[in-house]
Parts: C-alpha cells; sequence; structure tokens
C-alpha cells in the first residue's frame, strides 16, 4: 500500500508540473503581447504595439505612392502573356495539362482511333489467335495511325488557333471556335445523315442549313455511331474468307471420321498461311487508311 501510495503521489505531481508548464508557456507566450480588440462588425483582431503616426501632406508625393500601393496591394494582378506578348508559362502548363487529362476522349471519340482499333480486332479474332499480336501492339499501331491520318486536321488547328492564341491574337472564345473547325470539316464526311438527324431530333433541333450550325453535342456521338456501324462492316467482310476456310476443313475432318479433332485447330495454320501470302496486314491497312480519304 505504501508504494501504491508513492506512485500515485509522483503521477499527481507530474501531472500538476505539466500543467503549471502549459499555464506559464501560455502566459509568456510572445502572442499575448498584442492586445485583441473588436471593430464594430463584431470581429476580433490581434494589434500589435502602437507604433509611432506619420503625419503626411495632403496631396505630397509620399501619400500618392502610399495609396498606389494599397490599391495594388488589395487587388490580385493575374498575368496571361509574357514582355513579347506571348502565353505565359504557368498559364501554357495549365492548358497542356487539361488538354492531357482530355487527350484520352478527344482521341476516342472525335478521331480515326475507334474504326481502326476495332478492324485490327476483327482480323486478329477472324485469325483465331487470341493474343497475337497483343493489345499493346494493336494500340500501338492505332495511334500511329490515327495521327498519320489527323496530321492535316492538327496541323491546321495548330496553324489557325493554338499559334494564334499564344500570341494573344485571338481570344479564348474565338479559339474554341477555330479549333472545331477543321474537326468538323473531318468528321462530317464520315457521318452518315441518319446519324445525325437522330441526335438532331433528339436535342429537338429542327433544321440546319450549314455545318457550322450543327452544335458538337449533336456531331460527335452520330460520328461515333457510324464510325462503329463501319468498323463493324469492314470486319464482316474479312471475316468472310476465314469463315470459308473454317468450313472447308470441318467438311474435310468430318469426310475423314475425325469428328472429335476440333477444326479450328487444323484451319488456324492455314488461315495464318492464307493471310500472309496475300499479304493481309498491307491490304487491310492500306484500304482501311484509304477510307477515310
Amino acid at each position: 500500500m505504501k508504494n501504491r501510495g508513492s506512485i500515485g503521489g509522483r503521477r499527481g505531481l507530474i501531472v500538476f508540473c505539466f500543467l503549471a508548464y502549459l499555464v506559464a508557456f501560455f502566459f509568456m507566450s510572445p502572442t499575448t503581447a498584442y492586445a485583441s480588440e473588436t471593430d464594430p462588425l463584431g470581429i476580433t483582431r490581434e494589434t500589435g504595439p502602437e507604433r509611432p503616426t506619420v503625419i503626411r501632406e495632403p496631396g505630397s508625393a509620399t501619400e500618392a505612392a502610399d495609396i498606389r500601393d494599397l490599391n495594388v496591394s488589395n487587388n490580385l494582378s493575374v498575368t496571361y502573356t509574357d514582355a513579347q506578348g506571348n502565353l505565359s508559362g504557368t498559364l501554357r502548363i495549365l492548358i497542356i495539362l487539361t488538354l492531357i487529362a482530355m487527350a484520352p476522349f478527344l482521341v476516342l471519340m472525335m478521331t480515326s482511333f475507334t474504326r481502326i482499333l476495332v478492324v485490327l480486332h476483327f482480323v486478329r479474332t477472324a485469325i483465331g489467335t487470341q493474343t497475337a499480336p497483343p493489345n499493346q501492339v494493336l494500340v500501338g499501331l492505332t495511334l500511329f495511325l490515327t495521327f498519320f491520318i489527323m496530321n492535316p486536321v492538327i496541323t491546321d488547328i495548330n496553324n489557325n488557333a493554338v499559334k494564334p492564341f499564344e500570341a494573344g491574337e485571338i481570344t479564348q472564345e474565338e479559339f474554341l471556335e477555330t479549333a472545331q473547325e477543321p474537326l468538323r470539316q473531318f468528321m462530317y464526311p464520315q457521318t452518315q445523315t441518319k446519324d445525325v438527324r437522330l441526335f438532331m431530333d433528339i436535342a429537338k433541333i429542327e433544321s440546319v442549313e450549314t455545318i457550322e450550325e450543327i452544335p458538337m453535342r449533336v456531331l460527335v456521338p452520330a460520328f461515333a455511331i457510324s464510325e462503329l456501324r463501319r468498323a463493324f462492316i469492314i470486319g464482316f467482310l474479312i471475316y468472310i474468307p476465314f469463315i470459308v476456310i473454317d468450313m472447308v476443313v470441318a467438311s474435310t475432318l468430318m469426310s475423314m471420321g475425325m469428328m472429335m479433332l476440333p477444326p479450328t485447330t487444323i484451319s488456324m495454320p492455314f488461315k495464318i498461311l492464307l493471310f500472309v501470302l496475300a499479304d493481309g496486314w498491307n491490304l487491310v491497312i492500306g484500304n482501311l487508311v484509304r477510307t477515310f480519304y
């Protein structure tokens, strides 16, 4: 019992010393040197020690400089151009990061990427090779073909929209309108009229007279649907010769009594041989790129 009492006394002494230290630290803190005063609105603020008041004559140069400094400190100034009139580096980085975040959606929905990738997947499935070529190779090839096809559009946007906007010659609204025009000229010929009419009816737009009057919210989904339809048509045409090979092999195996042997095991080498002898990649990619011109 004596040991427990001594331990409890030591703990109480330690707690008392700790509280005394906090109280001393609070009252001796430098922030207490500032008095608290309340303005007429009831907002409490801390004020420091009194400073000597400097009396300046009204209209003097010193008073004008103080007023100018006060106005500059109260106004937020954002510089979007440098000394040469070009777009500032900070704003340029912000625009670049925004475009990078939106790049996947722009590439998928407003370029030739969708049609090319779907057709290449149909080719791989028709041959019967599940992982050859792999997805990374197909996507990489699709990206390079997309840049090849979209190069005139990208060049037009860079020359007529990006460079004038960076030089401060056009506003942001003019930049967006100018950048949309090459994309409209590319997407509209690849889009079927019934797809445009479908989304115009959904958006309750009666009629338009020019391409510029078609909103992007109508043209972009109509273009995507048209691209998927055309990609599936091309995929069906690619499938036909390989289906013929499968049917011939299956009939041959059945006539030989080899019904337990899967026909795809025998037909896949013949399909690969046919594709190589016909120079299939040249034919498929060449004719696929020509569909955009």
